[in-house]
């Protein structure tokens, strides 16, 4: 019983860190289905964490917050599209200057507004998304397994949680099965064919990297105001660089997004529970070994040992349209 719990709560904060790869992860699949690499959601979840948590702290809303991430996210998805859908320049060049804009940003406004090292001040109450406990939990308590995996695993979270989940099947439908699905993948594989039917190329793509800012927006809300009650100096901690390794994993398909952003989450909640413990016939690991996992299987992943993945064939590469 005591490693049932155990296992209980490892998923339940396997869900919890999952959420903002499982956002971030869908705003990559978004931009580069388009032909546009992003390297830049790093960034952008960045940038929204630290809107969410501004605006949230001056208003006393949790919503007002989610709409001030998305707003900042979705102004650096049109600064990144800007640069490189209209002006034609390197992708990653692009996004990697994101990046550094974002972290740099963060870190001297928080300090010049509140001074308390790169922080924002703590949230409380509505200026949070809170826990919501889903019906029927009272009566699943004492149920043998299903019960404790309701109470603690599915019920719980904040609405980000569910939503992010929600956001899977919405965008497998989005992509497969709407007329801007199918022009979005086709963009992303042969631009110029799309181009010839009589569509913009360049709108079309921008309208890609608006959903990516979007979902970052969600992501860095959920970070900033969900997950923790502020703000904290480079608090994305690599989390977007994890997801596109998740999304190169899945193969740009958005139900193995999941999947592999769930991976990524259980590695994660596992370094968490294991520091301090030992580990049967060894004793203790170090804990710098449990935290370094999810790293490491993003440099396994990313240097090839998942077979081919082959990303969209335009990616990455400017449309110029033919005269």
């Amino acid at each position: 019983m005591e490693n049932f719990d155990m296992l209980v709560s490892i998923l339940g904060s396997t869900v919890r860190l999952s959420i903002p790869l499982i956002f971030t992860a869908l705003a990559g699949l978004f931009s580069e289905r388009a032909g546009i690499f992003d390297i830049g959601l790093e960034g952008k979840m960045l940038a929204s964490a630290f809107a969410a948590a501004v605006v949230a702290y001056l208003t006393g809303s949790a919503w007002a917050g989610l709409l001030g991430g998305i707003g900042v996210s979705i102004v650096f998805s049109i600064i990144h599209g800007f640069a490189s859908i209209t002006n034609r320049g390197n992708q990653i060049i692009s996004g990697v200057a994101l990046n550094f804009v974002a972290a740099g940003l963060t870190a001297v406004l928080g300090q010049a507004w509140y001074g308390q090292g790169g922080r924002t001040p703590q949230l409380s109450g509505d200026a949070r998304f809170s826990p919501i406990t889903l019906p029927g939990v009272d009566a699943m308590r004492e149920v043998p397994i299903i019960g404790p995996l309701y109470v603690n695993v599915i019920s719980g979270n904040n609405i980000l949680t569910y939503l992010a989940f929600l956001a899977v099947p919405l965008s497998w439908w989005v992509l497969y099965r709407t007329r801007f699905g199918l022009r979005l993948r086709a963009v992303g594989e042969n631009p110029g064919a799309v181009d010839t039917a009589g569509i913009s190329v360049e709108w079309l793509r921008y309208r890609a990297v608006i959903v990516a800012g979007l979902l970052c927006g969600f992501s860095g809300t959920y970070l900033g105001i969900a997950q923790s009650a502020a703000f904290i100096k480079d608090m994305s901690a690599g989390k977007g660089y994890i997801a596109l390794a998740a999304l190169i994993f899945a193969k740009w398909k958005p139900v193995p997004v999941m999947f592999a952003c769930l991976l990524f989450g259980f590695l994660d909640a596992l370094a968490n529970f294991m520091q301090g413990k030992a580990v049967p016939g060894i004793g203790e690991v170090p804990v710098q070994i449990f935290q370094a996992l999810p790293y490491i299987l993003t440099c396994i992943l990313l240097a090839g040992f998942i077979g081919a993945a082959k990303p969209p064939k335009a990616g990455g590469v400017p449309y110029v349209k033919e005269r």
